[in-house]
């Protein structure tokens, strides 16, 4: 056999088993109905004494029903992967690929909900509507700006609503940063950090980075933070930003720096990425500071290749793929996320849940080195050391 046919193809294998099993997901009866007394207990008459009862209580809905261990993948479809716009029904696969990852690593019985419309006040409505059923929402793959006004009108609903593209990107990217300080001998509070992307993961990391110390409690923040977007550093002084932006720019670059990426790299300590790929080369990596810490995590291809960016004198290099060390995987955070939540009855995602699941995530690892700043993705033991931080954070 040739060399080849012996590569594996992640893209036509997934596209075959997809065909194959015609969707990865189905559900599952707690309760066989086999005789008469199995179906009068699920269904008739025996269900409206439930029914009565959360009638009388609505709370009673977490003790009694579904509610307790669900949760809703909501899509719109409009920024799916690295693939963009698609809509809600290509969007599918990846919903469902997600309701398997909790089920997996959390234990959580998860729905793809993908939505044929990407007015923001409308997904606000639906979800509004369907809220009653879950125990969390999770919001995926909807595009900025709208993620944000999405996610920030349904915080009122009583369950936690969290948009894991900005806050499981942040929580993982927290974890990685604590512990490449521990390898580099740095502290939080002395890093100078660019971003690069303010879509929906560059604006949270900023915003989580901005209200942390070394031990990763709510005050101070990262001594110098620049977000740069395509156009270069976000400014105050630029009459180009869209309130998002402005946000952004009140609470950063508190020097006003001006430019392009590479101008405002020089002397920083530490790149994040969240853009697109081959924005950097080996030079721009030698005009940071001393032993610096990259993070590049565009996919497929990252900002810079780890091979670059060690060449350039990289000490700890991370990126979003899985065929090289310390994968910044959204797997890591998400389920224990939601299970710490879903455990506690959490009515909403805080911030302080938010630094708990960064903790436990980077304690995770016992020995943190240049090349294993993270815990495997598939490392079981993961979500439940996050999921006991975040209820007691509760």
């Amino acid at each position: 056999m040739s060399e080849s046919k012996n590569e594996f193809d992640p893209f036509e294998e997934s596209l075959i088993v997809h065909r194959q099993l015609r969707g990865k997901i189905g559900i599952v009866s707690k309760l066989p109905i086999n005789d008469h007394h199995a179906l009068s207990l699920a269904y008739t008459p025996g269900v409206a004494r439930p029914c009565e009862v959360i009638a009388g209580d609505p709370s009673l809905a977490r003790q009694l029903t579904v509610k307790s261990n669900s949760v809703a993948v909501v899509s719109d479809g409009s920024a799916v992967l690295g693939l963009g716009n698609i809509g809600p029904q290509a969007a599918i696969p990846v919903m469902e690929g997600k309701s398997i990852l909790f089920k997996e690593f959390a234990n959580i019985d998860a729905w793809p909900i993908c939505l044929a419309t990407q007015d923001s006040q409308e997904i606000i409505s639906t979800v509004r509507a369907i809220s009653p059923v879950f125990g969390g929402i999770n919001l995926e793959d909807i595009s900025a700006p709208r993620c944000f006004e999405i996610e920030n009108a349904l915080q009122d609903l009583g369950i936690p609503v969290f948009h894991d593209d900005q806050h499981g990107t942040a929580i993982v990217l927290l974890a990685a940063l604590i512990n490449a300080c521990k390898v580099t001998g740095r502290n939080m509070t002395d890093l100078v950090v660019v971003i690069n992307g303010a879509g929906a993961a560059g604006t949270a990391i900023a915003k989580l980075l901005r209200c942390i110390n070394q031990d990763a409690r709510l005050c101070n923040s990262v001594r110098e933070l620049v977000i740069c977007d395509s156009k270069g550093a976000i400014h105050t002084e630029r009459n180009d930003l869209n309130p998002a932006k402005q946000e952004i720019a009140s609470f950063s670059n508190r020097r006003q720096k001006s430019g392009s990426l590479q101008d405002v790299l020089v002397g920083a300590d530490v790149f994040i990425g969240v853009s697109k790929g081959d924005l950097l080369s080996d030079k721009d990596i030698r005009s940071m500071g001393t032993d610096p810490i990259v993070f590049a995590m565009a996919n497929p291809i990252p900002e810079i290749m780890p091979a670059v960016a060690l060449a350039g004198g990289a000490a700890v290099v991370g990126t979003g793929r899985s065929d090289f060390p310390n994968q910044v995987n959204n797997l890591l955070a998400f389920p224990g996320i939601f299970r710490g939540a879903l455990d506690a009855q959490a009515t909403r995602i805080t911030e302080k849940m938010k630094l708990a699941a960064a903790i436990a995530l980077a304690n995770s690892v016992e020995s943190p080195s240049a090349g294993c700043v993270l815990p495997d993705p598939l490392d079981r033991h993961v979500a439940p050391l996050i999921a006991a931080a975040v209820a007691q954070a509760v």
